[in-house]
């Protein structure tokens, strides 16, 4: 296929001038004149240089490769038809639809956008981090970063013990029976040759606590109402889950809440503060660093 410049350009504009920034969780500014978001927060959405993303809107520059367009396509909150679309503009056939995919449904990440002062995350049916809001990276620290198998929090539980550390101990033996079951569940919904069903393959080689729950064939296993969690910073707290399912893509955003009054949500209030102080931190030069304009 070859790219459609042109087609790819206007396609971006008018996806580009349709979004205002509080659709994509950024603030508007007072002397805002454009109509819609400007090209730098399109870039800084798609993780991307301004002056790339200003090239293809202006039909200039190579062609984008598959990685960046579906970087865009987050980035503007997409359809999953309109990212399609956006894949053949670009001269790429478009990434096979299947459930559990990466690619984020528009609603569930304008929800997700409104929860900057909140512990949520978005995750795949595998327990796969897609997205994490600052409190959710304050609370079980950043859990995007992890690549391969990795990614999923059930096979990190029974190959990296440093991931049991943010659960209290006393849950340990039914978080090990929840994820065995779950990964049970949907390894038979997806069969064989699915990534979950690789999962159980790397598991049962590397894991003799799960093979030793996988052989009870064990089913329907839930998590409790309310969760333990181990902060490094504040110590535990005890914050209800509430789950909002995305059928298609069979996402599921988390939002966890912990009840007025309580000393989790006192913690919460002085995990917010230590975030922002670290966040801070972090983006302050370090001495003999200058400010470039």
């Amino acid at each position: 296929m070859e790219i459609d410049r042109a087609g790819l350009a206007e396609f971006l504009r008018t996806r580009r001038e349709a979004l205002q920034p509080e659709d994509v969780g950024l603030p508007r500014g007072q002397r805002r004149r454009t109509s819609g978001l400007r090209r730098e927060e399109v870039a800084l959405l798609c993780h991307m240089s301004t002056d790339y993303y200003s090239r293809l809107e202006r039909e200039r520059g190579p062609q984008p490769s598959e990685q960046m367009i579906a970087s865009i396509a987050q980035g503007l909150h997409l359809s999953l038809i309109e990212r399609d679309h956006l894949f053949r503009l670009a001269g790429h056939q478009p990434p096979a639809r299947w459930s559990s995919g990466d690619h984020i449904a528009p609603g569930m990440l304008r929800i997700f956008d409104r929860l900057g002062d909140t512990p949520a995350e978005i995750v795949t049916e595998l327990g796969e981090t897609l997205r994490q809001t600052p409190m959710g990276v304050a609370l079980t620290g950043d859990t995007t970063r992890f690549t391969g198998p990795s990614r999923s929090i059930g096979y990190r539980w029974f190959t990296d013990p440093a991931s049991r550390n943010l659960y209290a101990e006393e849950d340990h033996a039914l978080l090990s029976r929840l994820w065995t079951s779950g990964l049970r569940e949907i390894s038979t919904l997806r069969g064989p040759g699915s990534r979950a069903a690789a999962y159980v393959e790397l598991l049962l080689a590397q894991s003799e606590e799960f093979r030793e729950l996988w052989s009870r064939h064990e089913v329907g296993v839930r998590p409790r109402e309310v969760k333990r969690f181990v902060n490094a910073q504040v110590g535990e707290l005890e914050l209800s889950c509430q789950v909002l399912v995305d059928p298609i893509q069979s996402h599921s955003l988390l939002v966890y809440t912990a009840q007025p009054g309580s000393e989790s949500a006192d913690k919460l209030a002085l995990l917010q503060v230590i975030g922002a102080e670290d966040l801070v931190a972090a983006t302050r030069p370090e001495d003999g660093d200058t400010a470039l304009g």
